[in-house]
């Protein structure tokens, strides 16, 4: 009966580091579609997007204080359609599928996007409009998201 169990135990054992290790290998697996780029554009790139990752903390931190202005600032500076020469999306497109060019180009429709929606918030104040500026920033949002979960770059 003890020799039952152990061998129950040991086959229970096995089949857990088993499973164990099937899940982790498929987690490890990158389904992303890899875009090549070269070394000095994917720095560039890379640091483009930390830097709108910062640029979206400093808007909600503007926003959390009340200073709409310097949030719709730093959208259409650093996130927004005029901020596409600054970032060299030119030089990109060459390199990225066109859907990924389209979730790009639509992040910065979506920043100033923003831009008009806090503006008017501001001339309109209520919960109507703080709601506006929340999915307005979610716009922003989506687009990174959409584009890290299809796309990557190493």
């Amino acid at each position: 009966m003890r020799q039952t169990r152990t061998v129950i135990f040991g086959l229970l054992f096995a089949a857990t580091v088993l499973c164990l290790m099937i899940s982790t290998s498929e987690a490890s697996e990158d389904k992303r579609e890899l875009v090549k780029l070269p070394p000095m554009m994917q720095e560039h790139m890379l640091a483009n997007m930390r830097d709108h990752l910062a640029a979206l903390d400093e808007i909600l931190g503007e926003l959390s204080e009340g200073n709409i202005n310097k949030s719709v600032a730093i959208a259409e500076k650093r996130l927004g359609m005029s901020s596409l020469s600054h970032h060299g999306a030119d030089a990109f497109a060459a390199y990225m599928p066109e859907p990924m060019q389209a979730i790009g180009t639509q992040l910065h429709h979506a920043a100033s996007q923003f831009v008009l929606v806090a503006q008017d918030a501001e001339l309109n104040p209520g919960k109507t409009s703080q709601h506006a500026v929340y999915k307005a920033l979610k716009g922003i949002t989506e687009n990174c998201n959409a584009c890290h979960q299809a796309y990557r770059i190493r």
